[in-house]
C-alpha cells in the first residue's frame, strides 16, 4: 500500500528537479543576455570589452585596462544602469502581472490595463512638472506610489456593488480609471509647456535611456524587497485562485491578503513607473508566456516569469536602440504593439 506514496514523492521530486532546472537556465540566459545587450546599440562594443569593464570595476586590477575610454563610459556610465533598470522591470512588472491575475481571479489583469501604471504616472508628473524634487531621490517613487495606490483605491471603490466584486467589473472598471488618469496626466502636461512637458512626454513614452547610477538604487531595492515578499507569501496567495470561500476554509483572509498584495504589487509599480515611465503589456505577456508551461501555481510561476520578463524587457529594449539606431524607438510604444498582439490572441484562443 506504500507504492503510490512512494511514486507521489518521487513526482514530487522529479518536478523540483525539472523547475530548478528550467530556473537555472533562465539564471544563465538572464545573465548572458545582460553581459551581451550592454555591447549592443547605436555604438557596438565587443562582448569581451564589456566584461572586462564590468570586472574592471567589480574588482579593481583585475583587468588590465586595454580598452577606449570611450567604451568604458558607454559600458559602465550609460548602458550598465540601463542594463540592471531593464532587468528590474521586467521581473518586478512580470510578477505584479502574476499576482494581479490571481487576486482578481481574471486572466487580463495587468499593472497598465488595471490603471495602476496610469495613476502612477500621474504622480510622477505632478512631481516632475510642479513640485519638484523635495525630498531628493525618494520624491518621485513615493509620488508614483502614491497615485498607483490612489489608482487601485478608485477601481476597487468603482467596482464594487452590493453583490461584491467580479472580474469582470475589474478589469472594465481599470480600463476606464487608467483613460481617466491618462487624461489626467495629458492635461497636467498641457498645463506645463514651459515647465520641461517635452522631457514629461518623452518619458511618458517609456524606456531607460535616463537611468543612471543615482537613480537605479531606490528601484531596484523596492523592486527585489516587493518580489522576495511575494515569492515568500505565494502559498497564501495560491489560496485565492479557489475562489474566497475556500480561502476562508484554510483560514486566509482574502481582504487582508487582497489590501497587502494590492499595496506591495503599488509599491513596485510606483518605484518601477518613476524610474522608467509606463511600459505597457509586460505584466500580462510573461505570466501567460509562463502558465503554458508550468501551470498556474504561484510559487513555479513567480520566480520563472520574473526571470522571463528580464530577459524579454533587455531585449526588446536592445530592439529599441537599434531599429532606428542612432535614434531611439520609445520602449512603451514597442511593449504595446507586442502586447496588443498577444492580447488579441489571448481573446481569440483562450475563453
Amino acid at each position: 500500500m506504500s507504492a503510490p506514496t512512494i511514486d507521489t514523492t518521487r513526482d514530487a521530486r522529479s518536478g523540483a528537479l525539472r523547475l530548478a532546472t528550467v530556473a537555472l537556465v533562465l539564471a544563465g540566459l538572464l545573465l548572458a543576455s545582460a553581459v551581451v545587450s550592454i555591447g549592443l546599440g547605436a555604438v557596438s562594443v565587443p562582448t569581451g570589452t564589456v566584461w572586462n569593464v564590468i570586472m574592471s570595476e567589480l574588482f579593481p586590477g583585475s583587468v588590465e585596462i586595454a580598452w577606449p575610454r570611450g567604451d568604458h563610459s558607454i559600458v559602465w556610465e550609460l548602458r550598465g544602469p540601463r542594463m540592471l533598470m531593464a532587468i528590474a522591470a521586467g521581473m518586478g512588472l512580470a510578477t505584479i502581472g502574476a499576482v494581479l491575475q490571481v487576486l482578481t481571479r481574471n486572466p487580463l489583469a495587468d499593472p497598465y490595463l488595471f490603471g495602476v501604471s496610469a495613476g502612477a504616472a500621474v504622480g510622477a508628473v505632478v512631481v516632475m512638472l510642479y513640485v519638484g524634487s523635495v525630498a531628493g531621490p525618494l520624491t518621485p517613487p513615493v509620488a508614483a506610489f502614491m497615485g498607483a495606490l490612489m489608482a487601485m483605491v478608485l477601481v476597487f471603490a468603482a467596482s464594487r456593488t452590493r453583490q461584491g466584486v467580479t472580474s469582470e467589473r475589474l478589469v472594465l472598471t481599470g480600463v476606464a480609471v487608467a483613460f481617466i488618469l491618462q487624461a489626467v496626466t495629458n492635461f497636467l502636461i498641457f498645463n506645463a509647456v514651459e515647465r520641461g512637458a517635452d522631457q514629461a512626454i518623452f518619458w511618458m513614452l517609456g524606456g531607460f535611456a535616463n537611468a543612471r547610477w543615482h537613480t537605479v538604487p531606490i528601484p531596484l531595492a523596492v523592486t527585489a524587497a516587493g518580489l522576495v515578499w511575494i515569492l515568500l507569501r505565494t502559498p497564501v496567495i495560491n489560496a485565492l485562485a479557489l475562489g474566497d470561500e475556500a480561502a476562508r476554509s484554510i483560514g486566509v483572509d482574502p481582504f487582508r491578503l487582497r489590501l497587502e498584495m494590492f499595496v506591495v504589487t503599488a509599491l513596485m509599480t510606483g518605484a518601477i513607473v518613476s524610474a522608467s515611465g509606463a511600459i505597457g503589456f509586460v505584466g500580462l505577456i510573461l505570466p501567460h508566456a509562463v502558465r503554458l508551461f508550468v501551470g498556474g501555481d504561484l510559487r513555479r510561476l513567480v520566480p520563472l516569469a520574473a526571470l522571463a520578463g528580464g530577459i524579454f524587457l533587455l531585449w526588446v529594449d536592445v530592439a529599441a536602440r537599434l531599429a532606428l539606431a542612432p535614434r531611439e524607438v520609445p520602449l512603451g510604444v514597442m511593449t504595446s504593439a507586442i502586447g496588443g498582439l498577444f492580447f488579441l490572441w489571448l481573446m481569440r484562443h483562450r475563453r
